[in-house]
C-alpha cells in the first residue's frame, strides 16, 4: 500500500471503519453460501444422473424437483407396452377404448362359435378328404378400422350377407390358408408345403377353390345360429383389397373370432367379423347365460315334466243351466221351492274347469250313472291384454 493511501485511512473516522468490516464480513457469508448450494446441486446431480442410469435412459440436465420418464414409462402411460394378442390395454388406450362393449357381456356367442368349430371339423373333412382340425383361438373385441388395417396381405375378403337381420359380416382367409386349400384340393402330396408365389394376384382356379369352402364354412355358420335364431349367411361379393370390403363405420364395434385350421403340416388362419349392428336384431338371445349345449333346454326334464302332466288329476264340473235371481229371493228360499231353468234335454251342457268352459256335450246316461257325451271344445277366448 503507498503512503497516499496510507494517509486517507488514517484520515477515516472510526465509524467508516467499521461499516466497511460489516460488508467485508457480509460479502464472505454470501460467498460460503454460494460454494454450500452449489455443492448440493451438484450431489443432487449426481443422484439424478445415478436414478436415469438405473432406469437405463440417463438422467441429462435432471434438478431435484423434476424427473424425466424413460421410454417404457411413456409406453406404460400410453398403453402401447401391452401385448397385441392379449386383447387387453390399460393408460390412456384403455380410456379411448372405455366405449367399445365387451364381447363377454354376450355370453352365448361363446357356444354358437363353438358349434361352428364341431361343425366346420366335420364339412372340411369331407370337403377336402384330408384330416382337417379346426381350432377356436381367440373371440374379442375389435374397432373395425383397427382391424382392417391389421389384416396381413395378400388375403381374400369374403363379405356375407345376413338375410333375416338385413345386415353385413366378413371373413379373411389368409393367404396361408388359401395356397393349403388350393394343393389339398388339387391333390398336392401329403406333408409338403404349399409354394406361396408372391407379386401377382389370386388366380380364377384359386378363388373358386376358396370360394367353395367360403360357402361350407357359412352353411355352418348358419347353422350353429340355428338354435339360437335361424339366419341364413350368403356370400355376397369377395374382394382382396380391404378398402372394397367396408361394411360398416370405422369406429364401429365389432366381434371377431380367429379360427385356426389345420390339414396336416399345411393350414392357415380364418377370421369372421360380425358387427354390433348386425347382431342387435339377437342381442336379447345372446345376453342368455350359459346352459349347455341345448341352449338351455333339457330334453330329460321336459320329458318327465310332460308325463307328470298328463297324470294330474283335473275336477270338471257340468252345469246344468244357469240363472239370474236376486239376492233377497234367494234368502227367502225355502226346502221345496222350485228354480226352473229354461233348459230342455236335448240342449248341450257345458263342462268348466274352473272358471274356464272346455266342453259341450248331451247328457246322458251309463251303467246307471249320469254321463256326457263330449260333442264339441271350446276355444279359449283371446285376452285383450296385450
Amino acid at each position: 500500500m503507498s503512503e497516499a493511501d496510507t494517509e486517507e485511512l488514517s484520515q477515516m473516522s472510526e465509524e467508516e471503519k467499521a461499516m466497511m468490516e460489516q460488508w467485508e464480513s457480509m460479502a464472505e457469508d454470501d460467498s460460503d453460501d454460494a460454494v454450500v448450494a452449489d455443492g448440493a446441486e451438484t450431489a443432487e446431480g449426481d443422484d439424478g444422473a445415478a436414478d436415469g442410469t438405473e432406469g437405463g435412459e440417463g438422467g441429462d440436465e435432471d434438478d431435484g424437483s423434476t424427473r424425466i420418464l424413460n421410454q417404457d414409462e411413456i409406453d406404460s402411460l400410453l398403453g402401447f407396452d401391452d401385448d397385441v394378442g392379449s386383447g387387453e390395454t390399460s393408460g390412456v388406450m384403455a380410456l379411448i377404448n372405455s366405449a367399445m362393449v365387451n364381447y363377454e357381456r354376450l355370453p352365448m356367442l361363446d357356444i354358437v362359435f363353438d358349434r361352428l368349430v364341431r361343425l366346420m371339423s366335420t364339412s372340411l373333412r369331407n370337403l377336402t378328404s384330408d384330416n382337417v382340425d379346426v381350432s377356436l383361438d381367440q373371440v374379442s373385441t375389435v374397432r373395425f378400422g383397427d382391424y382392417m388395417n391389421s389384416i396381413p396381405l395378400p388375403a381374400m375378403l369374403s363379405v356375407l350377407k345376413a338375410e333375416e337381420w338385413d345386415n353385413n359380416g366378413l371373413m379373411v382367409t389368409d393367404s396361408a390358408l388359401i395356397y393349403s386349400v388350393v394343393d389339398v384340393l388339387l391333390g398336392g402330396r401329403k406333408g409338403e408345403t404349399s409354394i406361396r408365389v408372391e407379386g401377382r394376384p389370386y388366380t380364377t382356379i384359386e378363388s373358386k377353390l376358396v370360394e367353395r369352402m367360403v360357402h361350407v364354412a357359412l352353411t355352418d355358420l348358419s347353422s350353429a345360429f340355428d338354435p339360437l335364431s335361424p339366419v341364413t349367411f350368403n356370400l355376397d361379393r369377395m374382394e382382396t383389397n380391404p378398402r372394397f370390403a367396408t361394411i360398416t363405420q370405422t369406429g364401429n364395434a365389432c366381434v371377431l373370432a380367429r379360427l385356426r385350421i389345420d390339414m396336416g403340416e399345411r393350414g392357415g388362419r380364418m377370421e369372421i367379423l360380425i358387427p354390433y349392428a348386425t347382431l342387435e336384431p339377437i342381442r336379447a338371445l345372446l345376453l342368455q347365460q350359459f346352459m349347455g349345449e341345448k341352449f338351455g333346454r333339457d330334453s330329460i326334464w321336459e320329458s318327465h315334466l310332460t308325463h307328470e302332466l298328463y297324470k294330474t288329476d283335473v275336477q270338471l264340473h257340468a252345469v246344468l243351466g244357469e240363472a239370474a235371481v236376486q239376492l233377497g229371493d234367494m234368502l227367502a228360499w225355502k226346502p221345496g221351492d222350485q228354480v226352473l231353468f229354461n233348459t230342455t234335454t236335448n240342449d248341450l251342457m257345458e263342462l268348466r274347469c274352473g272358471d274356464f268352459p272346455m266342453f259341450r256335450g248331451l247328457v246322458g246316461q251309463r251303467q246307471g250313472n249320469i254321463a256326457v257325451c263330449i260333442e264339441d271344445y271350446i276355444e279359449p277366448e283371446e285376452s285383450d291384454e296385450q
